[in-house]
């Protein structure tokens, strides 16, 4: 027969597991007190329409070339996620300005997330589902 403190603490584990499930992916997207890293925004297509319209952000395209020559954001950058010098290329930029970063669905962009905060870039938001999601809100591309 179970004792009572077995009976309760497995239900208190999982309990304990679930919320760490669920809070620990987006726990590193903000920074640190006094660390001067990336502040990550995750946004919908929605969201990140309404950030360009405001012209709150510059598009970071981290597709490959012939991807973004199949249609992207309007006045997007594209900077390949797979270039040998992807990282240098970022560190070229404006840490201070904001950026909304995706590629077609959303893992590459993921990817590059932490070399955003590496590198310590101050705002950027993640546009979650990449370019799909995007099309898929009926938003426009530029062909």
């Amino acid at each position: 027969m179970m004792r009572f403190r077995e009976f309760v603490a497995l239900p208190v584990a999982i309990a304990l597991a679930l919320v760490f499930t669920l809070i620990a992916p987006h726990a590193a997207d903000s920074p640190a007190a006094g660390t001067g890293g990336a502040a990550i925004k995750h946004v919908t297509a929605e969201q990140a329409q309404k950030l360009l319209a405001a012209g709150k952000v510059v598009v970071l395209d981290l597709r490959t070339p012939g991807e973004f020559k199949g249609g992207c954001l309007s006045g997007a950058t594209n900077l390949n996620f797979y270039a040998p010098d992807f990282e240098k290329q970022l560190a070229a930029l404006d840490k201070n300005q904001a950026y909304l970063v995706h590629c077609a669905s959303g893992y590459r962009s993921s990817q590059a997330l932490p070399i955003f905060k590496k590198l310590k870039f101050q705002s950027i938001y993640h546009l979650d589902g990449g370019l799909k999601a995007w099309e898929k809100a009926g938003l426009p591309v530029k062909k």
